[in-house]
């Protein structure tokens, strides 16, 4: 789907700095589809992961992620809205953020998920730790969308000006699960999306 006005602008204006700044490099756009619904699901290593691995592919797609409910007041909330967030309660299992993914996904749209959930502990202990998920498998065998794993680096190096650099490999291969008991296919999708995010994330 073509992204909105809020997200061109972020896009016209984030180019330079991503680009020039952050020297950001891309490689495998082609992967992700063009005019077709996909789950885009990417290693997390900061909050600002979303910004470099959806520029490469802007203008021809706009990413709509969740973002969790806590980020949701006013006047943010327009803001979230506007760059195609939509809320998501961390720590439950939050059907209706689900089933909003799932319709976007078959509406076309291109749904970025981060399966570890949260970013990855560096020396203090967090609530939520960094671990694979199902969920952006799951969506993606609901909506019957493909599947594409996505690696960024460098993301946690910002104040340093450290290159960037992102990574979109070839859909998981996901039809053969397609008909089996959901919760069994998400799992095995997932370790073979883990799988796949890892090799790119090495590749960086």
């Amino acid at each position: 789907m073509r992204p909105s006005a809020f997200y061109n602008v972020v896009g016209v204006l984030s180019w330079p700095v991503l680009r020039g700044l952050y020297r950001l490099s891309s490689r495998g756009m082609e992967n992700v589809p063009d005019g077709v619904g996909c789950v885009l699901a990417c290693n997390h290593v900061s909050s600002f992961d979303p910004w470099p691995l959806g520029l490469p592919i802007w203008p021809r797609v706009q990413l709509r992620f969740m973002a969790k409910s806590e980020l949701y007041w006013w006047p943010l909330t327009l803001i979230l809205n506007a760059a195609g967030a939509f809320p998501v309660r961390r720590g439950e299992r939050d059907a209706a953020a689900i089933e909003t993914a799932v319709r976007l996904a078959r509406d076309g749209h291109t749904v970025a998920m981060f399966p570890e959930r949260t970013r990855r502990r560096k020396g203090l202990v967090k609530r939520h730790e960094a671990r694979p998920r199902s969920g952006a498998a799951r969506i993606a065998l609901e909506a019957g969308v493909p599947l594409v794993p996505a690696a960024v680096s460098g993301t946690d190096k910002l104040l340093r000006l450290g290159k960037l650099r992102v990574a979109y490999g070839a859909p998981v291969a996901i039809d053969d699960l397609r008909g089996r008991e959901l919760g069994e296919a998400a799992h095995e999708a997932t370790e073979r999306l883990m799988a796949k995010i890892l090799d790119l994330e090495g590749s960086l």
